[in-house]
């Protein structure tokens, strides 16, 4: 397997796509097809190569992306296939940060669904060229045309069909292609992997042939020079419509649109060839930037170039001890070499090199520019952290997380087992980074946060698993935040303190000034004339966010604030940094409860796709959670009613929407916003939070 392929013959793609679209499907089958794996993996079944935990086969969903390599078409092709569940965004977004391509899956039946343009603008924020796979055409309601309509509407893309669905649902029997203009039909044995070749049926050759039409004009529009040749009459080459489209793809100018049925074995060798056609290798995009200093630098694909990796992935193995996930930009990496983690400033030696292949491993003696691999001994590194060669430092941009919406209290069932249960959440926080423990010194509890209440049982059954800790978790808290909404112009605090010996003395004048939703902390130093010292203003910083940590409306984090010093006073003897601190933290308390503070909560948007005729019971449930209808659609045969409810409604809603849809109902749910908690609630809600952490 790890004869080295030239950079130009490798691919390092993922699978993204809505819950229940087939991503784990497809891995199986590019697997089987291309003879990395002997035997068909099924989701159904759990016995799925790349949904190996136990928690993805017993719920039949991916939670975790799971890496491997496999080759096609004298090409090496690294694959990683990423989950569809809204709670487990993360794996997504750090997958995508790391490829250099991506297959986007969407449902025949469902088309662009709620997940799918989530995951597409995670896609477009690391700039990431698509492939678009159109699967399940044999499910009854499968619209090809209408999903690629979708496709262009709904996410803005310049969809490109290359090849086109003979029939569909029950009748769908192959695919033409558009290019080489012929008829593939491939057989349900998954021992037959040759597609049978045959002209274009009768039935099928007119839409083909406004379909190649249409392919013809697009490839021409995308390039001068071809545009002048069929302008000219000149009929375009297999070889001119090939270049143009895997020049405009890796432009992110189209996405070619294959389609299939996975499960049936159908359209996967097409899409094999898709992919080493059409998605760059390591060479084909721009060289990686980072920064040393001030200054900007940058890392050629190459592997004769310094070393510089990214970590985007770290897990705990049971029986190897911590995998750190890289991604390789540039240079070699080999077993027993030092290398910098240049954002933390530490050496660290590469113990052993590894290729995976979901959660089994294969010693390699090289890696290098282009590969995705895992490597023991990196016993410091986090998620977005930059390994480089000591002598040519850099440091690349890291990985961007959303923070965790929900939060339970935690504790294990026997005390004993109190150490155990730390180390095993403090390490479950080092491989994913939009879960967090803290400890609550107030009320000694110990309180974990995710993205989601599935997340977080999750966490909690692998707690059971691997660690073997029992867990008794209190009701999920949700995570309001504070802030104000009227200015204070002035106000002041000065803390003094004679105790014998050295006293402690500050004084400072501050000024608060709300921010706008989503603008964050605002420090501003107007300080002038010595009032006071340069040297204790980071002090004066720190303690007013000291107090913004625990706010003192309700004792939830403050947010959007600007805090102004702008005069105060100390002491020759008696100021120090603690004195300049307790005085902004106090000072900042008094004011905050004068500047109107309010409570505010997150806010989902939630889309509920239903059969029409339990749309009314659905709507229903939304309203009386506290949500607000935005809008109310139609997909295929289904209705899809957007809304935007209150978090702390939204526990248990899964069971609710299963109850009143006797189970044909789905939802999704995204973080959106933080708005106001109304004041009846706010004050129930700051009741309850003051009897339970004493805040008086």
């Amino acid at each position: 397997m790890d004869s080295l392929f030239p950079l130009a013959q490798v691919r390092n793609i993922g699978i993204m796509a809505h819950i229940d679209a087939g991503k784990t499907t497809v891995s199986e089958r590019l697997l089987f097809f291309s003879g990395k794996t002997y035997k068909l993996g099924e989701v159904h079944d759990g016995t799925a190569t790349m949904d190996w935990m136990p928690q993805e086969q017993e719920r039949g969903i991916t939670i975790t992306s799971a890496a491997t390599t496999f080759q096609w078409a004298n090409c090496q092709i690294s694959l990683i296939d990423t989950p569809g569940h809204v709670d487990f965004t993360a794996e997504v977004e750090r997958s995508l940060r790391v490829l250099d391509g991506a297959i986007a899956l969407f449902c025949a039946v469902g088309g662009v669904q709620p997940q799918s343009e989530q995951v597409w603008r995670q896609s477009e924020k690391y700039n990431v060229p698509k492939l678009a796979f159109i699967n399940k055409m044999d499910r009854p309601g499968a619209d090809f045309f209408g999903v690629v309509e979708e496709i262009e509407k709904e996410l803005g893309a310049n969809a490109l069909p290359v090849v086109i669905p003979i029939g569909s649902e029950e009748h769908f029997e192959g695919i033409v292609d558009l290019i080489e203009e012929q008829a593939l039909y491939f057989s349900e044995d998954p021992k037959n992997h040759t597609p049978e070749v045959r002209p274009i049926p009768t039935a099928s050759a007119e839409t083909a042939r406004l379909w190649r039409q249409r392919l013809v004009e697009k490839c021409a529009e995308l390039d001068d020079a071809l545009l002048e040749k069929y302008l000219g009459g000149e009929p375009l080459s297999r070889d001119d419509l090939l270049e143009t489209i895997r020049k405009a793809t890796i432009a992110r100018r189209i996405v070619p649109v294959f389609c299939g049925a996975a499960f049936k074995n159908k359209g996967i060798q097409t899409l094999l060839d898709g992919i080493v056609r059409y998605l760059p290798s390591p060479l084909d995009v721009p060289p990686v930037r980072g920064t040393w200093g001030e200054e900007e630098v940058e890392r050629p694909a190459d592997p004769e170039a310094p070393f510089s990796a990214l970590v985007f992935k770290i897990v705990s193995d049971r029986h190897v001890g911590r995998l750190t996930y890289l991604r390789l930009y540039s240079g070699t990496l080999r077993p027993g070499t030092t290398v910098l983690n240049s954002t933390q400033g530490t050496p660290q030696r590469i113990g052993r090199v590894l290729r995976m292949h979901a959660n089994k491993q294969e010693a390699i003696e090289m890696a290098r520019a282009g590969d995705i691999v895992a490597v023991i001994g990196v016993q410091k590194g986090r998620t977005g952290d930059t390994l480089c060669d000591e002598r040519h430092p850099i440091v690349l941009e890291s990985i961007e997380f959303p923070a965790p919406v929900i939060s339970i209290s935690i504790a294990p069932e026997n005390r004993q087992d109190e150490e155990k249960l730390n180390a095993a959440l403090h390490a479950l926080a080092e491989e994913d980074p939009t879960f967090t423990v803290a400890h609550d010194d107030e009320t000694g509890e110990t309180v974990i946060s995710g993205m989601g209440e599935l997340h977080l049982e999750i966490i909690v059954d692998r707690l059971r698993r691997e660690w073997q800790v029992v867990s008794r978790v209190a009701p999920p808290e949700v995570a309001y935040r504070e802030t104000a909404t009227a200015p204070v112009i002035e106000g002041q605090y000065r803390h003094v303190k004679q105790t014998g010996g050295r006293g402690q003395y500050a004084h400072v004048f501050f000024r608060l000034e709300p921010l706008p939703p989503g603008s964050g902390f605002e420090f501003v130093n107007e300080v002038v004339g010595g009032r006071i010292p340069s040297n204790y203003i980071p002090a004066v910083e720190k303690g007013v966010i000291k107090a913004m940590e625990k706010g003192p409306f309700a004792g939830y984090p403050v947010v959007d604030m600007r805090v102004t010093v702008f005069d105060g006073s100390y002491h020759e003897v008696d100021s120090s940094d603690f004195a300049f601190q307790e005085a902004a933290r106090q000072c900042f308390r008094q004011l905050f409860l004068q500047a109107r503070p309010v409570l505010l909560e997150p806010v989902m948007s939630v889309e509920v796709a239903t059969p029409e005729e339990y749309v009314g019971a659905i709507s229903g449930s939304i309203c009386q959670r506290r949500g607000r209808i935005e809008s109310m659609d139609r997909q295929g045969s289904d209705r899809v009613i957007e809304g935007l409810v209150p978090l702390s409604e939204m526990f248990g809603y899964a069971n609710t929407v299963r109850t009143l849809s006797q189970g044909r109902a789905s939802f999704t749910m995204t973080f959106e916003h933080y708005e106001a908690v109304p004041f009846a609630l706010a004050e129930e809600i700051i009741k309850k939070r003051r009897a339970a952490n004493k805040i008086r």
